[in-house]
């Protein structure tokens, strides 16, 4: 990637103006017009959004943007449809025992109007907060609860929906819900009334999957590049022990699937931001050697550093970096990235995900030290996402950020006609990722106060 050095927030106003124009009507067309019979949009094919049954761990996206632009443009009835959809539909999500995704669901939903409405934005009554902040807790417990232990690995983690042997890199958004149970002052009760530590728990999963899906470069074995990801680990589930690394939806264990990184980075990123803000008291039982956010920071930089190194110069990445095409496209990393190729898609997902994790990194380092060449990263991959050719400003296209890829070994990414990659199409995740990171950046071009998934900071 190429960092320009001289970029600023203020330099994404007029984008960002633009992204929420744009956004608005689809926002609100997408949420208005979706059949829930058909289960949870997932990505679009000829730019109509479709489903695809696997899990449903989309559907807070959903209902989660318009919460977000609710949040950026003041739109009340956007507000009004993130509030009725999620009290209508996520209620079964909550108390989901089956997958790991309560950090994308609920904390999307549920999460973002406990948000607003105690930052004073959103009017809600002290009865609504307290349905939220329930909501909250039960999703924080439920996600707690579907435990592997692995003492000899880290400690354990929340398993996949692939079973009890598997850890998947996406998880770690996930802890976002056990963190926010725990500051609401819950708990999860086991067996004779045994109080399990919620913090605990998302402290162990970080650091199982920080210390087996993440590369240092420190010869673990041939394909240990700093900064390389794993999107899964499988374990030995008799023992704890930790085995091999492995994939379900990037081209091998031993390549790195960028929105797998992706997720790395963010989480690293907004863990870091909320646990460092946390008193040492808190922390301590579960970090008896004070090594915790060190953890935290060395994998988000490793990451980071990664992501830039292997990018496109306008910080799009493709969607695997081990990819066989990807050898193909020559010097990539030095121009422009092609969503139009003849080799590999390209993954605008990854870039919404990654760009958040890059400026929330950079503020946590300081903008303008430590962490300068982060935020300047973050700062020119949303400067590409926001403008053609990924910026999708035809009304007819029912996406916001053109050129995601879902899952390319499976092949369920739609290729157009006289196309060899699968190209032109959004997904729900990488357009609620999008949302989110034109609300954060709205909030430094403004100079206002930033947010996380515990409020306002």
């Amino acid at each position: 990637m190429k960092i320009d050095a001289s970029i600023r927030p203020m330099h994404l106003a007029d984008d960002l103006e633009r992204f929420f124009a744009i956004s608005g009507p689809k926002i609100r067309g997408s949420v208005e017009s979706w059949n829930s019979g058909q289960g949870a949009p997932v990505f679009t094919r000829r730019g109509k959004y479709t489903s695809r049954g696997w899990t449903e761990w989309t559907q807070g996206f959903l209902f989660g943007m318009p919460l977000l632009l609710f949040d950026a443009t003041g739109d009340l009835r956007a507000l009004e449809l993130g509030r009725e959809m999620t009290l209508r539909h996520m209620a079964p999500h909550l108390t989901h025992m089956g997958v790991h995704d309560h950090g994308f669901n609920n904390i999307s939903t549920y999460g973002n109007l406990w948000r607003l409405a105690k930052a004073g934005r959103s009017g809600d009554s002290t009865e609504l907060i307290q349905l939220y902040e329930m909501a909250l807790r039960v999703s924080g417990a439920v996600q707690a609860a579907r435990w592997t232990d692995a003492p000899g690995a880290g400690g354990g983690y929340i398993y996949s929906f692939n079973g009890p042997h598997s850890l998947f890199s996406d998880t770690i958004r996930s802890c976002r819900s056990l963190v926010l149970a725990h500051r609401l002052g819950h708990v999860l009760c086991g067996e004779n009334d045994r109080r399990i530590s919620l913090l605990g728990r998302a402290m162990d999963h970080i650091r199982t999957t920080l210390k087996h899906n993440v590369y240092y470069g420190t010869g673990r074995d041939t394909y240990d590049l700093r900064g390389r990801v794993a999107h899964e680990g499988i374990f030995n589930v008799n023992d704890g022990n930790y085995r091999c690394p492995g994939t379900q939806q990037g081209y091998s264990p031993f390549s790195t699937w960028t929105r797998g990184l992706a997720w790395i980075l963010l989480g690293c990123a907004e863990e870091l931001e909320v646990l460092g803000a946390m008193s040492s008291d808190e922390t301590s039982e579960n970090d008896p050697e004070g090594g915790f956010l060190h953890l935290l920071l060395e994998a988000a930089r490793a990451t980071a550093d990664f992501y830039i190194e292997n990018t496109a110069a306008d910080g799009i990445p493709f969607w695997d970096t081990g990819a066989p095409g990807v050898a193909m496209a020559g010097e990539y990393t030095q121009s422009v990235s092609q969503p139009d190729n003849p080799w590999e898609p390209v993954d605008s997902s990854a870039a919404c995900i990654a760009a958040q994790g890059l400026l929330r990194l950079g503020n946590c380092l300081g903008r303008n030290g430590k962490g300068a060449k982060y935020f300047r990263a973050g700062l020119v991959t949303a400067k590409t996402l926001m403008n053609p050719p990924y910026l999708s400003d035809n009304p007819r296209h029912e996406g916001l950020v053109l050129h995601s890829v879902y899952h390319r070994p499976n092949g369920w990414d739609y290729v157009p006609r006289g196309k060899a990659v699968p190209q032109g199409e959004s997904s729900m995740w990488g357009d609620y990722h999008a949302m989110e990171l034109a609300v954060y950046l709205q909030r430094l071009v403004e100079r206002r106060e930033t947010f996380t998934f515990c409020g306002e900071i």
